[in-house]
């Protein structure tokens, strides 16, 4: 309780470190902000040549939102990837890149973790707010919806600043944690079924059937997954402009709470040697 009461009287700090993120990330640039969008943009045009006009995926078209763009509907499930990837890297490194802080000045060392998560977010809200208005441009209707996207974005905020915590103590110990989640982010990428719709996996494991002789399917190894329920959450809501599945919101809610309260654990059991170890 004590430690909850130190970190929540650094709020102070927690605001001016993430104003200095925000600040410096785009400093002496000519286009400042609009290059947060530049990224998911070349992907969005990248996987849309390659699956959509070479491969010939076809997502199904969104339920009642009659919506049927290969390009909307990967940014959909994309831009919620990026930020993941994005603010569990970033989050991931950021003990080590304030190692002189650390070593010179105590204070609750959680804030450097949460505050690049926030940072991340922040550009976040500009993509998704895009994302948005060129879906009402092609006729969806996400008005109704946007307070339940917002709800969506926090509880993946959430997730992704566990995980990050969880990392960032990994990476002190183990510096090769960088070098591995790089690695790692690319398989679980493609893992997730944003490039592709879920259908795909599921008409192969059904071809394949049990495994080993069991009930078990590739397709329920599959759903482990917890970024394919976040993603089903953002789709529902804005390509297909639908409530979400119970088994989405629930496996999403269940996830964030899991990584966020291991991850704290964790962090709250290993920050006092922090100042030795780096």
């Amino acid at each position: 309780m004590s430690y909850i009461k130190e970190v929540l009287g650094a709020r102070e700090l927690l605001s001016n470190l993430v104003l200095r993120e925000v600040r410096g990330q785009y400093k002496r640039t000519i286009f400042g902000r609009l290059w947060s969008l530049v990224s998911p943009l070349a992907s969005m045009l990248v996987y849309t040549f390659v699956f959509s006009f070479v491969f010939r995926v076809a997502p199904p078209k969104g339920s009642p939102s009659g919506l049927d763009f290969y390009a909307l509907w990967l940014l959909c499930g994309l831009l919620p990837w990026t930020f993941f990837s994005s603010a569990v890297s970033t989050g991931m490194g950021s003990l080590v890149a304030n190692a002189g802080l650390i070593t010179k000045v105590y204070f609750p060392r959680l804030v450097l973790p949460v505050s690049t998560v926030f940072s991340v977010a922040y550009n976040w809200m500009f993509e998704m707010a895009i994302l948005v208005i060129a879906l009402l441009v092609v006729g969806g209707f996400v008005w109704p919806w946007l307070p339940l996207v917002v709800l969506a974005m926090l509880v993946l905020a959430v997730f992704a600043t566990g995980i990050a915590l969880l990392l960032s103590i990994a990476n002190v110990y183990f510096r090769d944690t960088q070098y591995l989640l790089t690695i790692v982010l690319q398989f679980w990428m493609y893992m997730t079924p944003i490039v592709y719709p879920i259908s795909l996996v599921a008409d192969q494991s059904d071809k394949i059937g049990g495994l080993l002789g069991t009930p078990i399917t590739v397709l329920d190894i599959y759903e482990l997954n917890p970024m394919l329920h976040f993603v089903g959450v953002f789709r529902s809501l804005l390509y297909d402009n639908t409530w979400p599945t119970v088994p989405d919101t629930v496996a999403c809610l269940v996830w964030a709470i899991l990584a966020l309260a291991i991850g704290g654990w964790v962090f709250a059991r290993k920050e006092k040697r922090l100042a030795e170890l780096l």
